[in-house]
Protein backbone atom coordinates (compact mmCIF):
# COMPACT_ATOMS: atom_id res chain seq x y z
CA UNK A 1 0.00 0.00 0.00
CA UNK A 2 1.38 3.44 -0.95
CA UNK A 3 2.15 6.23 1.47
CA UNK A 4 -0.22 9.16 1.83
CA UNK A 5 0.89 12.79 1.49
CA UNK A 6 1.07 13.29 5.26
CA UNK A 7 3.44 10.35 5.65
CA UNK A 8 5.59 11.50 2.73
CA UNK A 9 5.87 15.03 4.15
CA UNK A 10 6.84 13.62 7.54
CA UNK A 11 9.64 11.55 5.95
CA UNK A 12 10.99 14.56 4.02
CA UNK A 13 10.89 16.76 7.10
CA UNK A 14 12.70 14.36 9.43
CA UNK A 15 15.28 12.50 7.32
CA UNK A 16 17.98 14.96 8.37
CA UNK A 17 17.20 14.53 12.06
CA UNK A 18 16.27 10.87 12.59
CA UNK A 19 17.05 7.39 11.41
CA UNK A 20 14.77 5.50 9.02
CA UNK A 21 13.87 3.06 11.79
CA UNK A 22 12.66 5.86 14.08
CA UNK A 23 10.68 7.54 11.29
CA UNK A 24 9.08 4.20 10.39
CA UNK A 25 8.25 3.61 14.05
CA UNK A 26 6.68 7.07 14.38
CA UNK A 27 4.52 6.41 11.31
CA UNK A 28 3.64 2.88 12.35
CA UNK A 29 5.06 1.50 9.12
CA UNK A 30 7.53 -1.26 8.27
CA UNK A 31 10.98 0.16 7.66
CA UNK A 32 10.99 -1.29 4.14
CA UNK A 33 7.98 0.87 3.18
CA UNK A 34 10.02 3.99 3.93
CA UNK A 35 13.04 2.65 2.09
CA UNK A 36 10.92 1.70 -0.94
CA UNK A 37 9.59 5.25 -1.07
CA UNK A 38 13.14 6.65 -1.00
CA UNK A 39 14.26 4.24 -3.75
CA UNK A 40 11.50 5.51 -6.04
CA UNK A 41 12.18 9.15 -5.16
CA UNK A 42 16.00 9.16 -5.46
CA UNK A 43 18.61 8.01 -7.89
CA UNK A 44 20.48 4.79 -7.15
CA UNK A 45 23.68 6.68 -6.32
CA UNK A 46 21.94 9.04 -3.88
CA UNK A 47 20.09 6.17 -2.22
CA UNK A 48 23.29 4.11 -1.72
CA UNK A 49 25.12 7.12 -0.25
CA UNK A 50 22.20 7.78 2.11
CA UNK A 51 22.14 4.19 3.33
CA UNK A 52 25.87 4.24 3.95
CA UNK A 53 25.51 7.41 6.05
CA UNK A 54 22.50 5.94 7.87
CA UNK A 55 24.47 2.85 8.83
CA UNK A 56 27.36 4.93 10.19
CA UNK A 57 25.02 7.29 12.04
CA UNK A 58 23.03 4.39 13.51
CA UNK A 59 26.19 2.76 14.84
CA UNK A 60 27.29 6.01 16.49
CA UNK A 61 23.85 6.79 17.92
CA UNK A 62 23.30 3.28 19.25
CA UNK A 63 26.69 3.35 20.92
CA UNK A 64 26.02 6.80 22.42
CA UNK A 65 22.52 6.26 23.78
CA UNK A 66 22.26 2.55 24.45
CA UNK A 67 25.48 2.47 26.45
CA UNK A 68 25.68 6.08 27.60
CA UNK A 69 27.59 6.46 30.83
CA UNK A 70 27.62 9.65 32.86
CA UNK A 71 30.91 8.52 34.37
CA UNK A 72 32.46 8.07 30.92
CA UNK A 73 31.16 11.48 29.85
CA UNK A 74 32.70 13.10 32.94
CA UNK A 75 36.07 11.44 32.24
CA UNK A 76 36.02 12.51 28.59
CA UNK A 77 35.03 16.09 29.45
CA UNK A 78 36.69 16.51 32.83
CA UNK A 79 38.65 19.64 31.89
CA UNK A 80 35.59 21.43 30.51
CA UNK A 81 33.48 20.39 33.50
CA UNK A 82 36.23 21.57 35.85
CA UNK A 83 36.28 24.91 34.03
CA UNK A 84 32.48 25.24 34.40
CA UNK A 85 32.66 24.31 38.08
CA UNK A 86 35.38 26.93 38.56
CA UNK A 87 33.13 29.57 36.97
CA UNK A 88 30.29 28.69 39.36
CA UNK A 89 32.39 28.65 42.52
CA UNK A 90 34.35 31.81 41.66
CA UNK A 91 31.08 33.62 40.96
CA UNK A 92 29.36 32.45 44.14
CA UNK A 93 32.23 31.98 46.62
CA UNK A 94 31.52 35.30 48.33
CA UNK A 95 27.93 34.19 49.04
CA UNK A 96 28.93 31.11 51.08
CA UNK A 97 28.68 32.79 54.44
CA UNK A 98 25.84 35.21 53.77
CA UNK A 99 23.11 35.19 56.39
CA UNK A 100 19.41 34.41 56.39
CA UNK A 101 17.45 37.19 54.67
CA UNK A 102 13.81 38.00 53.89
CA UNK A 103 11.72 34.79 53.74
CA UNK A 104 14.69 32.86 55.15
CA UNK A 105 14.03 34.38 58.57
CA UNK A 106 10.59 32.82 59.02
CA UNK A 107 11.32 29.81 56.82
CA UNK A 108 14.55 28.75 58.51
CA UNK A 109 15.96 30.91 61.31
CA UNK A 110 12.69 31.13 63.28
CA UNK A 111 11.04 27.94 62.01
CA UNK A 112 10.65 25.60 64.97
CA UNK A 113 9.69 22.72 62.63
CA UNK A 114 12.78 22.93 60.41
CA UNK A 115 14.36 19.88 62.05
CA UNK A 116 11.17 17.80 62.14
CA UNK A 117 10.42 15.36 59.34
CA UNK A 118 6.80 16.55 59.34
CA UNK A 119 8.01 19.79 57.72
CA UNK A 120 8.68 17.81 54.54
CA UNK A 121 4.94 17.28 54.12
CA UNK A 122 3.90 20.92 54.35
CA UNK A 123 2.91 23.17 51.48
CA UNK A 124 0.36 22.93 48.68
CA UNK A 125 1.71 19.73 47.10
CA UNK A 126 1.66 17.76 50.41
CA UNK A 127 5.27 16.60 49.86
CA UNK A 128 8.03 19.13 49.23
CA UNK A 129 11.34 17.89 47.84
CA UNK A 130 13.02 21.20 48.68
CA UNK A 131 11.89 20.82 52.32
CA UNK A 132 13.27 17.25 52.21
CA UNK A 133 16.75 18.54 51.33
CA UNK A 134 16.45 21.31 53.93
CA UNK A 135 15.58 18.74 56.59
CA UNK A 136 18.88 16.94 55.95
CA UNK A 137 20.78 20.22 55.69
CA UNK A 138 19.61 21.14 59.19
CA UNK A 139 20.73 17.81 60.63
CA UNK A 140 24.12 18.13 58.95
CA UNK A 141 24.98 21.72 59.76
CA UNK A 142 22.30 22.97 62.11
CA UNK A 143 20.94 26.45 61.45
CA UNK A 144 24.07 27.71 59.73
CA UNK A 145 23.03 29.43 56.46
CA UNK A 146 25.97 27.90 54.56
CA UNK A 147 24.54 24.38 54.83
CA UNK A 148 21.30 25.47 53.20
CA UNK A 149 22.89 27.73 50.59
CA UNK A 150 25.39 25.13 49.39
CA UNK A 151 22.41 23.02 48.28
CA UNK A 152 21.41 25.82 45.90
CA UNK A 153 24.93 26.17 44.58
CA UNK A 154 25.28 22.44 43.89
CA UNK A 155 21.92 22.33 42.09
CA UNK A 156 23.01 25.32 40.01
CA UNK A 157 26.28 23.55 39.21
CA UNK A 158 24.26 20.45 38.31
CA UNK A 159 22.14 22.52 35.91
CA UNK A 160 25.27 23.93 34.28
CA UNK A 161 26.73 20.43 33.78
CA UNK A 162 23.43 19.08 32.38
CA UNK A 163 23.15 22.01 29.99
CA UNK A 164 26.61 21.23 28.67
CA UNK A 165 25.76 17.53 28.31
CA UNK A 166 22.37 18.16 26.73
CA UNK A 167 23.65 20.60 24.13
CA UNK A 168 26.79 18.58 23.38
CA UNK A 169 24.59 15.63 22.40
CA UNK A 170 21.81 17.60 20.66
CA UNK A 171 23.74 20.44 18.97
CA UNK A 172 27.52 20.84 19.16
CA UNK A 173 30.23 21.21 21.77
CA UNK A 174 30.98 24.87 21.09
CA UNK A 175 27.34 25.94 21.56
CA UNK A 176 27.28 23.76 24.69
CA UNK A 177 30.38 25.38 26.22
CA UNK A 178 29.24 28.94 25.44
CA UNK A 179 25.74 28.33 26.82
CA UNK A 180 26.93 26.58 29.97
CA UNK A 181 29.54 29.29 30.64
CA UNK A 182 27.04 32.13 30.33
CA UNK A 183 24.45 30.29 32.42
CA UNK A 184 27.03 29.53 35.12
CA UNK A 185 27.75 33.19 35.80
CA UNK A 186 24.66 35.15 34.76
CA UNK A 187 23.63 37.51 37.59
CA UNK A 188 19.88 37.27 36.96
CA UNK A 189 20.14 33.74 38.40
CA UNK A 190 21.55 34.84 41.78
CA UNK A 191 18.08 35.07 43.33
CA UNK A 192 17.74 31.30 42.83
CA UNK A 193 21.25 30.54 44.08
CA UNK A 194 22.40 33.10 46.66
CA UNK A 195 18.98 33.42 48.30
CA UNK A 196 18.19 30.24 50.22
CA UNK A 197 14.41 30.60 49.81
CA UNK A 198 14.83 30.94 46.04
CA UNK A 199 16.65 27.61 45.72
CA UNK A 200 13.60 25.61 44.69
CA UNK A 201 13.86 27.20 41.22
CA UNK A 202 17.37 25.85 40.57
CA UNK A 203 16.25 22.55 42.11
CA UNK A 204 13.25 21.95 39.86
CA UNK A 205 15.29 23.13 36.86
CA UNK A 206 17.91 20.47 37.61
CA UNK A 207 15.38 17.64 37.78
CA UNK A 208 13.57 18.85 34.68
CA UNK A 209 16.80 19.01 32.65
CA UNK A 210 17.51 15.42 33.72
CA UNK A 211 14.01 14.45 32.64
CA UNK A 212 14.42 16.14 29.27
CA UNK A 213 17.83 14.54 28.73
CA UNK A 214 16.44 11.05 29.29
CA UNK A 215 13.48 11.90 27.06
CA UNK A 216 15.94 12.55 24.22
CA UNK A 217 17.74 9.28 25.00
CA UNK A 218 14.43 7.41 24.83
CA UNK A 219 14.29 7.96 21.06
CA UNK A 220 16.90 5.22 20.71
CA UNK A 221 16.45 3.27 23.94
CA UNK A 222 12.97 2.95 25.45
CA UNK A 223 14.25 2.17 28.96
CA UNK A 224 15.25 5.81 29.40
CA UNK A 225 11.64 6.92 29.09
CA UNK A 226 10.88 5.64 32.60
CA UNK A 227 13.76 7.70 33.97
CA UNK A 228 12.40 10.75 32.18
CA UNK A 229 8.97 10.36 33.80
CA UNK A 230 10.53 9.79 37.23
CA UNK A 231 12.67 12.94 37.13
CA UNK A 232 9.75 14.96 35.80
CA UNK A 233 7.81 13.93 38.89
CA UNK A 234 10.73 15.03 41.10
CA UNK A 235 10.73 18.41 39.32
CA UNK A 236 7.07 18.96 40.17
CA UNK A 237 7.62 17.84 43.76
CA UNK A 238 10.35 20.49 43.95
CA UNK A 239 7.96 23.22 42.78
CA UNK A 240 4.42 23.24 41.42
CA UNK A 241 5.64 25.68 38.73
CA UNK A 242 7.20 22.70 36.93
CA UNK A 243 3.73 21.39 36.05
CA UNK A 244 3.64 23.44 32.85
CA UNK A 245 6.90 21.91 31.63
CA UNK A 246 5.17 18.91 30.03
CA UNK A 247 4.64 21.40 27.19
CA UNK A 248 8.40 21.33 26.54
CA UNK A 249 8.12 17.71 25.43
CA UNK A 250 5.25 18.64 23.11
CA UNK A 251 7.34 21.56 21.84
CA UNK A 252 10.24 19.21 21.13
CA UNK A 253 8.03 16.86 19.10
CA UNK A 254 6.53 19.82 17.22
CA UNK A 255 9.96 21.27 16.46
CA UNK A 256 12.05 18.20 15.62
CA UNK A 257 9.77 15.24 15.19
CA UNK A 258 6.01 14.87 14.85
CA UNK A 259 3.50 15.76 17.51
CA UNK A 260 0.87 14.10 15.37
CA UNK A 261 2.54 10.70 15.57
CA UNK A 262 4.28 10.95 18.96
CA UNK A 263 1.58 12.60 21.08
CA UNK A 264 1.18 9.43 23.15
CA UNK A 265 4.69 9.93 24.53
CA UNK A 266 3.49 13.17 26.11
CA UNK A 267 0.57 11.54 27.92
CA UNK A 268 2.45 10.40 31.09
CA UNK A 269 3.82 13.91 31.65
CA UNK A 270 0.46 15.48 30.90
CA UNK A 271 -1.31 13.07 33.25
CA UNK A 272 1.09 13.74 36.13
CA UNK A 273 0.70 17.48 35.64
CA UNK A 274 -3.10 17.38 35.52
CA UNK A 275 -3.34 15.09 38.56
CA UNK A 276 -1.09 17.29 40.67
CA UNK A 277 -2.77 20.42 39.30
CA UNK A 278 -6.07 19.15 40.71
CA UNK A 279 -4.42 18.66 44.11
CA UNK A 280 -2.88 22.11 43.89
CA UNK A 281 -6.24 23.67 42.94
CA UNK A 282 -7.71 22.48 46.23
CA UNK A 283 -4.77 24.10 48.00
CA UNK A 284 -4.87 27.41 46.12
CA UNK A 285 -5.82 29.11 49.37
CA UNK A 286 -2.32 28.31 50.62
CA UNK A 287 -0.84 30.60 47.96
CA UNK A 288 -3.48 33.29 48.48
CA UNK A 289 -2.71 33.26 52.21
CA UNK A 290 0.98 33.68 51.43
CA UNK A 291 0.19 36.73 49.28
CA UNK A 292 -1.98 38.19 52.02
CA UNK A 293 0.65 37.56 54.68
CA UNK A 294 3.20 39.57 52.71
CA UNK A 295 1.07 42.71 52.44
CA UNK A 296 -1.74 42.26 54.99
CA UNK A 297 -4.31 43.03 52.39
CA UNK A 298 -6.72 40.92 50.39
CA UNK A 299 -5.12 38.84 47.68
CA UNK A 300 -6.70 37.77 44.44
CA UNK A 301 -7.85 39.97 41.59
CA UNK A 302 -6.79 39.89 37.96
CA UNK A 303 -4.02 41.39 35.87
CA UNK A 304 -4.74 42.79 32.42
CA UNK A 305 -2.87 40.33 30.13
CA UNK A 306 -2.37 43.05 27.50
CA UNK A 307 -0.30 44.90 30.08
CA UNK A 308 1.09 42.04 32.14
CA UNK A 309 2.56 39.90 29.34
CA UNK A 310 4.40 42.64 27.36
CA UNK A 311 5.71 44.12 30.62
CA UNK A 312 6.89 40.73 31.89
CA UNK A 313 8.46 39.51 28.62
CA UNK A 314 10.06 42.87 27.86
CA UNK A 315 11.40 43.25 31.41
CA UNK A 316 12.88 39.75 31.50
CA UNK A 317 14.63 40.22 28.15
CA UNK A 318 16.01 43.57 29.34
CA UNK A 319 17.33 42.03 32.56
CA UNK A 320 18.91 39.10 30.69
CA UNK A 321 20.75 41.33 28.22
CA UNK A 322 21.46 44.18 30.67
CA UNK A 323 21.31 42.86 34.26
CA UNK A 324 21.78 46.18 36.03
CA UNK A 325 18.50 46.77 37.90
CA UNK A 326 18.42 43.49 39.84
CA UNK A 327 16.26 43.49 42.97
CA UNK A 328 14.27 41.12 45.16
CA UNK A 329 11.05 43.06 44.49
CA UNK A 330 10.60 44.29 40.91
CA UNK A 331 8.04 46.89 41.99
CA UNK A 332 8.72 49.52 39.33
CA UNK A 333 6.00 48.16 37.07
CA UNK A 334 4.22 51.49 36.43
CA UNK A 335 5.24 52.79 33.01
CA UNK A 336 4.51 55.84 30.94
CA UNK A 337 2.73 55.32 27.66
CA UNK A 338 6.02 55.64 25.77
CA UNK A 339 7.74 53.08 28.03
CA UNK A 340 4.85 50.65 27.63
CA UNK A 341 5.00 51.01 23.84
CA UNK A 342 8.73 50.15 23.94
CA UNK A 343 8.04 47.01 25.99
CA UNK A 344 5.16 46.10 23.66
CA UNK A 345 7.41 46.50 20.61
CA UNK A 346 10.07 44.31 22.24
CA UNK A 347 7.45 41.63 22.89
CA UNK A 348 6.08 41.88 19.34
CA UNK A 349 9.60 41.64 17.91
CA UNK A 350 10.18 38.57 20.05
CA UNK A 351 6.92 37.05 18.78
CA UNK A 352 7.87 37.85 15.18
CA UNK A 353 11.24 36.15 15.69
CA UNK A 354 9.48 33.07 17.04
CA UNK A 355 7.23 32.90 13.96
CA UNK A 356 10.17 33.46 11.59
CA UNK A 357 12.26 30.81 13.29
CA UNK A 358 9.49 28.22 12.99
CA UNK A 359 10.01 28.24 9.22
CA UNK A 360 13.75 28.97 9.10
CA UNK A 361 15.49 27.46 12.12
CA UNK A 362 13.77 24.95 14.40
CA UNK A 363 16.52 25.10 17.03
CA UNK A 364 15.98 28.83 17.46
CA UNK A 365 12.21 28.28 17.49
CA UNK A 366 12.44 25.60 20.15
CA UNK A 367 14.60 27.59 22.55
CA UNK A 368 12.68 30.86 22.17
CA UNK A 369 9.38 29.12 22.89
CA UNK A 370 11.11 27.23 25.73
CA UNK A 371 11.70 30.65 27.32
CA UNK A 372 7.95 31.41 27.22
CA UNK A 373 6.80 27.94 28.32
CA UNK A 374 8.90 28.07 31.49
CA UNK A 375 7.28 31.40 32.39
CA UNK A 376 3.67 30.30 31.82
CA UNK A 377 2.86 29.54 35.49
CA UNK A 378 3.71 33.14 36.38
CA UNK A 379 2.04 34.75 33.35
CA UNK A 380 -1.47 33.84 34.44
CA UNK A 381 -3.80 36.83 34.98
CA UNK A 382 -4.51 35.71 38.56
CA UNK A 383 -2.72 37.83 41.14
CA UNK A 384 -0.93 34.99 42.88
CA UNK A 385 2.51 35.88 41.47
CA UNK A 386 4.59 38.97 40.91
CA UNK A 387 4.50 40.38 37.38
CA UNK A 388 8.30 40.10 37.28
CA UNK A 389 10.60 38.23 39.66
CA UNK A 390 14.11 37.17 38.73
CA UNK A 391 13.73 33.71 40.27
CA UNK A 392 10.82 32.98 37.90
CA UNK A 393 13.10 33.19 34.87
CA UNK A 394 15.88 30.91 36.17
CA UNK A 395 15.12 28.09 33.72
CA UNK A 396 13.73 30.36 30.99
CA UNK A 397 17.03 32.27 30.80
CA UNK A 398 18.51 29.11 29.29
CA UNK A 399 16.35 29.48 26.17
CA UNK A 400 17.66 32.98 25.42
CA UNK A 401 21.27 32.07 26.21
CA UNK A 402 21.18 29.09 23.81
CA UNK A 403 20.07 31.36 20.97
CA UNK A 404 22.85 33.84 21.84
CA UNK A 405 25.35 30.94 21.86
CA UNK A 406 24.11 29.82 18.43
CA UNK A 407 24.70 33.34 17.13
CA UNK A 408 28.24 33.35 18.52
CA UNK A 409 28.81 29.91 17.00
CA UNK A 410 27.94 31.27 13.56
CA UNK A 411 30.21 34.30 14.03
CA UNK A 412 33.12 32.09 15.09
CA UNK A 413 32.74 30.03 11.91
CA UNK A 414 33.02 33.01 9.53
CA UNK A 415 36.79 33.54 9.38
CA UNK A 416 39.86 33.90 11.58
CA UNK A 417 39.26 37.59 12.30
CA UNK A 418 35.66 36.94 13.31
CA UNK A 419 36.85 34.04 15.44
CA UNK A 420 39.35 36.21 17.28
CA UNK A 421 36.83 39.02 17.86
CA UNK A 422 34.13 36.55 18.87
CA UNK A 423 36.27 34.85 21.52
CA UNK A 424 37.42 38.22 22.83
CA UNK A 425 33.80 39.39 23.19
CA UNK A 426 32.81 36.14 24.91
CA UNK A 427 35.68 36.50 27.39
CA UNK A 428 34.66 40.07 28.18
CA UNK A 429 30.99 39.14 28.55
CA UNK A 430 31.65 36.14 30.81
CA UNK A 431 34.06 38.15 32.96
CA UNK A 432 31.61 41.07 33.20
CA UNK A 433 28.69 38.85 34.13
CA UNK A 434 30.83 37.10 36.76
CA UNK A 435 31.79 40.40 38.34
CA UNK A 436 28.16 41.55 38.35
CA UNK A 437 27.18 38.28 40.07
CA UNK A 438 29.90 38.72 42.71
CA UNK A 439 28.67 42.23 43.48
CA UNK A 440 25.05 41.06 43.52
CA UNK A 441 25.95 38.39 46.08
CA UNK A 442 26.97 41.18 48.45
CA UNK A 443 23.38 42.46 48.42
CA UNK A 444 22.28 39.13 49.96
CA UNK A 445 24.82 39.28 52.79
CA UNK A 446 22.37 40.40 55.49
CA UNK A 447 18.92 41.88 56.01
CA UNK A 448 20.45 45.37 56.12
CA UNK A 449 22.44 45.07 52.88
CA UNK A 450 19.50 43.42 51.09
CA UNK A 451 16.90 46.07 51.87
CA UNK A 452 19.23 49.01 51.30
CA UNK A 453 20.16 47.58 47.88
CA UNK A 454 16.53 46.76 47.08
CA UNK A 455 15.33 50.27 47.93
CA UNK A 456 17.91 51.77 45.57
CA UNK A 457 16.45 49.87 42.60
CA UNK A 458 12.78 49.61 43.60
CA UNK A 459 11.85 52.67 45.70
CA UNK A 460 8.08 52.34 45.25
CA UNK A 461 7.66 48.98 46.97
CA UNK A 462 5.68 49.02 50.19
CA UNK A 463 7.41 45.90 51.56
CA UNK A 464 10.80 47.41 50.75
CA UNK A 465 10.24 50.55 52.83
CA UNK A 466 8.70 48.48 55.61
CA UNK A 467 11.79 46.29 55.76
CA UNK A 468 14.04 49.31 55.38
CA UNK A 469 12.34 50.72 58.47
CA UNK A 470 13.39 47.54 60.29
CA UNK A 471 16.95 48.11 59.12
CA UNK A 472 17.11 51.63 60.59
CA UNK A 473 15.37 50.44 63.76
CA UNK A 474 18.06 47.76 64.28
CA UNK A 475 20.71 50.40 63.68
CA UNK A 476 19.15 52.65 66.34
CA UNK A 477 18.09 55.40 63.92
CA UNK A 478 14.46 55.52 65.10
CA UNK A 479 13.44 58.80 63.38
CA UNK A 480 14.64 57.36 60.05
CA UNK A 481 12.74 54.14 60.79
CA UNK A 482 9.56 56.15 61.40
CA UNK A 483 10.10 57.92 58.08
CA UNK A 484 10.41 54.60 56.20
CA UNK A 485 7.33 53.05 57.84
CA UNK A 486 5.32 56.17 56.98
CA UNK A 487 6.53 55.94 53.37
CA UNK A 488 5.29 52.33 53.23
CA UNK A 489 1.90 53.50 54.54
CA UNK A 490 1.75 56.31 51.96
CA UNK A 491 2.27 53.75 49.20
CA UNK A 492 -0.38 51.42 50.67
CA UNK A 493 -2.66 52.94 53.33
CA UNK A 494 -4.02 49.44 54.07
CA UNK A 495 -0.64 47.97 54.96
CA UNK A 496 -1.19 46.65 58.49
CA UNK A 497 2.37 45.42 58.96
CA UNK A 498 3.76 48.93 58.47
CA UNK A 499 1.34 50.37 61.04
CA UNK A 500 2.38 47.64 63.49
CA UNK A 501 6.08 48.34 62.97
CA UNK A 502 5.52 52.09 63.20
CA UNK A 503 3.79 51.51 66.54
CA UNK A 504 6.76 49.42 67.72
CA UNK A 505 9.09 52.28 66.88
CA UNK A 506 6.96 54.86 68.67
CA UNK A 507 6.95 52.60 71.73
CA UNK A 508 10.75 52.49 71.59
CA UNK A 509 10.69 56.29 71.47
CA UNK A 510 8.42 56.33 74.57
CA UNK A 511 5.52 57.79 72.58
CA UNK A 512 2.86 55.45 73.93
CA UNK A 513 -0.16 57.35 72.63
CA UNK A 514 1.16 57.26 69.06
CA UNK A 515 2.02 53.57 69.52
CA UNK A 516 -1.51 52.72 70.72
CA UNK A 517 -3.06 54.63 67.83
CA UNK A 518 -1.01 52.74 65.23
CA UNK A 519 -1.50 49.31 66.84
CA UNK A 520 -5.25 49.93 66.72
CA UNK A 521 -5.01 51.03 63.08
CA UNK A 522 -3.09 47.86 62.24
CA UNK A 523 -5.79 45.75 63.94
CA UNK A 524 -8.59 47.56 62.11
CA UNK A 525 -6.98 46.38 58.85
CA UNK A 526 -5.87 42.95 60.00
CA UNK A 527 -7.76 41.72 63.09
CA UNK A 528 -5.61 38.55 63.15
CA UNK A 529 -2.43 40.42 63.97
CA UNK A 530 -2.01 38.99 67.46
CA UNK A 531 1.35 40.71 67.92
CA UNK A 532 -0.43 44.08 68.03
CA UNK A 533 -2.79 42.85 70.75
CA UNK A 534 0.19 41.52 72.70
CA UNK A 535 2.06 44.82 72.47
CA UNK A 536 -1.03 46.81 73.43
CA UNK A 537 -1.35 44.60 76.48
CA UNK A 538 2.26 45.35 77.34
CA UNK A 539 1.69 49.13 77.09
CA UNK A 540 -1.43 49.02 79.29
CA UNK A 541 0.32 46.71 81.78
CA UNK A 542 3.24 49.13 82.12
CA UNK A 543 0.74 51.99 82.56
CA UNK A 544 -1.04 50.09 85.36
CA UNK A 545 -4.28 49.58 83.40
CA UNK A 546 -4.45 45.82 84.05
CA UNK A 547 -8.04 45.44 82.82
CA UNK A 548 -7.19 46.69 79.32
CA UNK A 549 -3.99 44.65 79.41
CA UNK A 550 -6.07 41.56 80.21
CA UNK A 551 -8.57 42.26 77.43
CA UNK A 552 -5.86 42.62 74.78
CA UNK A 553 -3.88 39.59 75.91
CA UNK A 554 -7.01 37.44 75.79
CA UNK A 555 -7.68 38.63 72.21
CA UNK A 556 -4.12 37.71 71.26
CA UNK A 557 -4.66 34.20 72.69
CA UNK A 558 -7.93 33.81 70.81
CA UNK A 559 -5.95 34.22 67.60
CA UNK A 560 -2.98 32.05 68.65
CA UNK A 561 -4.23 29.84 71.50
CA UNK A 562 -1.21 27.48 71.49
CA UNK A 563 1.38 30.22 71.96
CA UNK A 564 3.18 29.49 75.28
CA UNK A 565 4.55 33.03 75.55
CA UNK A 566 1.04 34.50 75.38
CA UNK A 567 -0.19 31.96 77.93
CA UNK A 568 2.57 32.92 80.39
CA UNK A 569 1.93 36.63 79.83
CA UNK A 570 -1.77 36.13 80.54
CA UNK A 571 -0.98 34.44 83.87
CA UNK A 572 1.27 37.35 84.88
CA UNK A 573 -1.41 39.92 84.03
CA UNK A 574 -4.15 37.94 85.83
CA UNK A 575 -1.99 37.64 88.94
CA UNK A 576 -1.26 41.34 88.90
CA UNK A 577 -4.93 42.23 88.32
CA UNK A 578 -6.04 40.01 91.20
CA UNK A 579 -3.40 41.50 93.48
CA UNK A 580 -4.92 44.88 92.93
Amino acid sequence: MGLDNSQKNYIKRNLRHYSVSKIAGDLGLPENDVLDYLKKKWSREKYDKFMKNQHAARSTTDQTTASFSFLHFVRENRLILAYLALLVFVSYANSFFNGFVSDDIAGFAKNENIGHFSSVFGGPMHFSLSAFFQFFAFHIGGLHPFTFRIINIFFHLGCVALIYLLLTLSMNKRVAIITASLFAVHPILTESVSWISGGLYSMYAFFFLLSFLFYLFSDSNKKYFRYSVFFFLLAILSSEKAMALFLVFALYELSFSSLKYNWKKILPFFSISVFLLIIYAFKIGYRVSAVESQSYQAGGGMYNPLVQIPVAVGSYLKLIFWPAALTLYQTEMAFSQAQYIVLLLISLFFLGTVIWSYFRNKNVFFWLVFFIVTLLPTLTPFKISWIVAERYVYLGTLGIIVVVAMLFDRILKLNENAKMIGYFLLTVIIASLSIRTIFRNKDWKSEDTLWIATAQVAPSGQQIHNNLGDVYSRQGDLPKAVEEFKTAIEINPNYADAYHNLANTYEQMNQSDAAIENYQKALSINPKLWQSYQNLAQIYFNAGDFQKALENMKKALEIDPQNPQLQNNLKVIEAKAQGN
